[in-house]
C-alpha cells in the first residue's frame, strides 16, 4: 500500500513540475502576459489592462508591440508606424508612408473631440534606419514614443500584443 502511495505521489509531482518546466519554456521564448501601464494607448488599451504577447509573430506595419524602452527601465507597448526603410510623412493629421496615404481607425475617438482645424499629430518626416521601427500610442497628445526617442531597434522587441485577457468584458484577440 505505501509503495502505491509514493507511486502516486511521484506521478502527481513529475507531472506538475514537467507542467511547470513547459510553461516557463513557453513564457520565455513563445509568449508572455504583459499589463499595460499608463493612457498612451487609450482608447486601444487602458492602463492596468493585461495582454499576451506573441514572441515569434513576424512584425508587420500598425501591429501593436511591447518593447524595452530606450530611454527607461520600462517596457512600453505601442503601434508600429514605420518599418525599415519606410518614409514616413505625417501632415495635418493624415499619414503617408513611401508615398501611400493610410487611414488610422483607431484615432477616431481620439480626433473626434478636437476642435475644429486642430491636428492630433504634429507634422512630421522620418525616415526609418535599417534594423528600426517607428512606434506611436495611439493616445498621441500623451504619448511617450518615436516622436520622442527616435526610432527603436528590432532587437528591443519583446513581441506583438494577440490577445486581452482582462477587464473581462473586453478580452478577446487584437487587431
Amino acid at each position: 500500500m505505501k509503495e502505491r502511495k509514493k507511486k502516486e505521489i511521484w506521478s502527481w509531482l513529475s507531472s506538475i513540475l514537467a507542467a511547470v518546466i513547459v510553461a516557463m519554456i513557453c513564457q520565455q521564448f513563445i509568449f508572455t502576459p504583459v499589463m499595460v501601464k499608463g493612457k498612451s494607448m487609450m482608447p486601444t488599451f487602458e492602463s492596468d489592462n493585461q495582454i499576451i504577447v506573441s514572441k515569434i509573430s513576424r512584425i508587420e506595419r500598425f501591429d501593436m508591440i511591447v518593447f524595452h524602452s530606450p530611454i527607461s527601465k520600462d517596457n512600453y507597448i505601442k503601434r508600429v508606424i514605420g518599418l525599415p526603410g519606410d518614409t514616413v510623412q505625417i501632415k495635418n493629421d493624415v499619414l503617408t508612408i513611401n508615398g501611400k496615404i493610410y487611414k488610422e481607425p483607431y484615432l477616431e475617438q481620439n480626433k473626434s473631440i478636437l476642435v475644429p482645424r486642430e491636428n492630433l499629430t504634429e507634422n512630421l518626416t522620418i525616415r526609418v534606419p535599417a534594423g528600426s521601427y517607428y512606434v506611436m500610442g495611439d493616445n498621441r497628445r500623451d504619448s511617450m514614443d518615436s516622436r520622442v526617442f527616435g526610432c527603436i531597434s528590432k532587437k528591443s522587441v519583446i513581441g506583438e500584443a494577440k490577445f486581452r485577457f482582462s477587464p473581462i468584458e473586453r478580452m478577446g484577440t487584437l487587431n
